[in-house]
């Protein structure tokens, strides 16, 4: 029966501080007990006892590590190895919590840390959030490892172009190097001393959301370690709600956000075999929201995670203690009238169960999307855009000397605004209208053979990245030759082509990346708007992708080329203004506003809707711009006894004589329900618990869909329902 399955399969997770309270019995496979600190045994046994497997989550760049800093370790001081601003100021998490330059003393220093975890038990350790503030780089520490990685004396970013970029990707290398230590360390410890391999992750915010905070660190690089075993998507309210611009309008746009880092996060796993879940949140880390939003954007972001059928794990709630012990909105502390926030209201509390327990039960292979399926484009991104988010001072640099002085203040916008109007300018139109776009990491094609097979167009600007090596610009004009579309778009005004780097240094000719791909495309001078290459073709807009975020106008423009572009291939692109995925039984559907026409999308037949904490049966769905759905579709269960959703985890199921029974692990005090397809007639549903108790049990049924909904009260123990029926037809 579906549903059921053994806590290894780790398919649902969460991360958690605090010590085992029953309130945050969740149902999941595993719990990522956070902190390597005193009571780390007691939170691995108490969790160990309830069933879960138990692995350990703790910061890469930040933590409680003063025993490190204050040489308590191994007599030293390392607070130089703290972050700091260019006024020497310390970048910080929290008192005595600086984020940290990861030197090769910090690696060993971890990597020891790790083995306490590995001696008490855990099954994997999870080492999070690999973070180079942009700007920070004047550490002591720092400059020391620029010197010895570039054999040169360390200069400040602010120098020019080519000093922020190379101290930026020294940045994003030297996580890369303290990652692969600690894991390999982690990995050799547990083998020879325990018999056994602890496997080794890395939760990571997006590329996309990386790049826009302007946070430095490897992303694409990280699957060049082979100790790794794979990823935590760290996608949530906090990361989506940062505000882009589309038609000339900047805000929050969750659904597009989540949506776009989702996809880019997958990227890190193909062709791989490495793990991957998707995280979303309740609630997030600003607690100044009412639960209102909290659980608009909550289903919103799981929206967008599950429009992504490849990844069917989930880390489906960080913190779960300040979410079902927590009281929101927080009250300002400044504020002297104001009042205690209130806690979780029991429908959200019943919603966030059903779905936990929805969300391991994901891994369906057949699936398609209901608009567009085989389109398949994608809009290129790189590490290299982290590296040159930021320009140096367009007037003066730290002597005063006059720098960038071409760039208008609205070019500075489109290159470094926080909006990141380069990359939403050639993606948000196309998902707006329904094409469900993939965010490529193009740092693969030299890592992943044939990365690119799987589409049929890329949109690729160098505008507000380069290509790591050449060897980019040949994959990229070999599956150009070989059928691919490449829809380039940029205007090549960008400073940093202008740095040294691969492209024209030592006697190489190419002024730009895009002149050197230009040129393996077999192209001279200017491109025409369209080139046949091969099987292929190449399309020049000459223009900076940022433009496309200004007006309706604009925008519309980069869509007619786009479609008059798949038009000529041969395909059609079926522009909605929403993006539907059939997953197996469940319907995910994303409606988007501020696009015409704006219309609605209903169904007709018989639905289970998802989003509603009692699991409503409806013959009609119609979902509005603006909104969200995640319906069961009952006519596509099997025939036999199948779970639709549950608000407890399911641990076992029998049937026999008219008899069903089943055993439930249930969280105290949430109000459960049950929806069940089911076979025969029933004639009554008891409920036992572990003490052999009677709980009170309400059921309906539903003939007409042969549905059972089963309504109780979770007692925080494990329960025994039994489901009498009537083998008559």
């Amino acid at each position: 029966m579906s549903f059921i399955r053994t806590r290894q399969s780790e398919l649902t997770g969460f991360q958690e501080s605090a010590p085992f309270d029953p309130a945050l019995d969740v149902g999941v496979d595993f719990v990522m007990v956070y902190g390597n600190d005193e009571s780390l045994y007691e939170r691995i046994r108490a969790y160990k006892a309830r069933g879960y497997v138990v692995h350990l989550m703790t910061g890469i760049a930040w933590g409680t590590y003063q025993d490190y800093l204050y040489g308590r370790w191994d007599g030293l001081d390392h607070w130089a190895e703290a972050q700091r601003r260019v006024d020497g100021s310390i970048v910080g998490h929290g008192k005595d919590i600086p984020y940290m330059v990861p030197t090769i003393a910090f690696s060993n220093y971890l990597s020891e840390q790790m083995k306490k975890a590995i001696d008490a038990g855990v099954e994997a350790i999870h080492m999070e959030e690999p973070e180079f503030w942009d700007h920070s780089g004047y550490s002591d520490a720092f400059k020391l490892q620029y010197e010895l990685f570039y054999r040169e004396p360390w200069q400040a970013p602010t120098t020019n172009v080519s000093a922020h970029y190379k101290a930026a990707k020294l940045k994003a290398l030297l996580y890369k190097r303290i990652l692969e230590r600690v894991a390999d360390s982690v990995k050799e410890y547990s083998l020879t001393q325990k018999g056994k391999v602890v496997r080794f992750y890395v939760p990571t915010h997006s590329l996309i959301n990386y790049t826009q905070w302007k946070i430095m660190s490897p992303e694409g690089l990280l699957n060049s370690i082979d100790s790794l075993d794979g990823f935590i998507a760290q996608v949530w309210t906090g990361t989506s709600r940062s505000a882009n611009t589309y038609r000339g309008v900047t805000k929050e746009r969750t659904l597009e956000t989540a949506y776009c880092e989702y996809s880019v996060m997958q990227e890190l796993i193909k062709g791989t075999g490495k793990r991957m879940w998707y995280l979303a949140d309740p609630i997030e880390d600003n607690p100044r929201y009412p639960w209102s939003s909290y659980q608009a954007s909550y289903l919103e972001t799981v929206t967008a995670s599950l429009l992504h059928p490849e990844v069917s794990r989930f880390e489906v709630c960080p913190w779960p203690n300040r979410v079902f012990n927590g009281r929101y909105p927080k009250p300002d502390p400044d504020d002297p009238n104001a009042t205690l926030g209130e806690p979780i209201p029991p429908r959200y509390r019943t919603l966030l169960q059903n779905m936990f327990q929805t969300l391991g039960n994901m891994d369906q292979p057949d699936y398609h999307y209901e608009h567009n399926n085989d389109l398949r484009l994608g809009v290129a991104l790189s590490d290299t855009a982290l590296y040159q988010r930021t320009y140096p001072d367009p007037d003066h640099d730290d002597h005063g000397t006059p720098m960038l002085g071409e760039l208008t203040e609205k070019q500075l916008a489109q290159y470094s605004g926080d909006e990141f109007p380069m990359f939403y300018g050639m993606s948000l139109p196309l998902l707006k209208r329904g094409l469900p776009l993939r965010c490529v990491q193009i740092d693969n094609v030299t890592r992943i053979p044939n990365y690119l097979n799987e589409l049929k167009y890329l949109v690729l600007s160098y505008d507000f990245m380069k290509p790591a090596s050449p060897a980019v610009n040949s994959e990229l004009a070999a599956w150009v030759a070989r059928g691919g579309t490449l829809i380039y778009v940029g205007d090549n005004k960008d400073p940093y082509n202008d740095m040294p780097a691969w492209w024209n240094e030592n006697g190489k000719t190419h002024a730009t990346p895009l002149e050197h791909l230009l040129s393996l495309l077999g192209i001279t001078g200017t491109p025409a708007p369209i080139t046949p290459i091969g099987q292929g073709q190449f399309l020049y807009v000459d223009a900076n992708p940022a433009v496309f975020t200004e007006d309706a106008a604009t925008e519309q423009t980069y869509v007619d080329l786009v479609a008059q572009t798949i038009d000529g291939r041969g395909d059609q692109w079926d522009q909605t203004n929403s993006l539907s995925l059939v997953r197996g039984p469940y319907v995910v559907t994303a409606v988007f506003d501020e696009t015409e026409p704006g219309n609605s999308v209903s169904r007709t037949g018989n639905f289970v809707d998802l989003q509603t904490p009692d699991f409503d049966l409806k013959e009609r769905v119609t979902t509005h711009p603006g909104q969200t759905s995640l319906l069961y579709d009952v006519d596509r269960a099997p025939s036999a006894t199948t779970i639709i959703g549950t608000t407890a985890r399911v641990l076992a199921e029998t049937e026999d004589a008219g008899k069903i029974q089943m055993r439930l692990q249930t969280n105290a005090g949430t109000q459960s329900y049950l929806m069940l397809k089911v076979p025969h007639d029933v004639t009554a549903v008891s409920a036992v618990d572990d003490q052999g108790r009677n709980l009170e049990v309400h059921y309906t049924l539903y003939p007409a869909q042969s549905l059972l909904k089963i309504n109780y009260l979770g007692t925080g123990s494990q329960v025994e329902l039994t489901i009498q029926q009537s083998e008559d037809q």
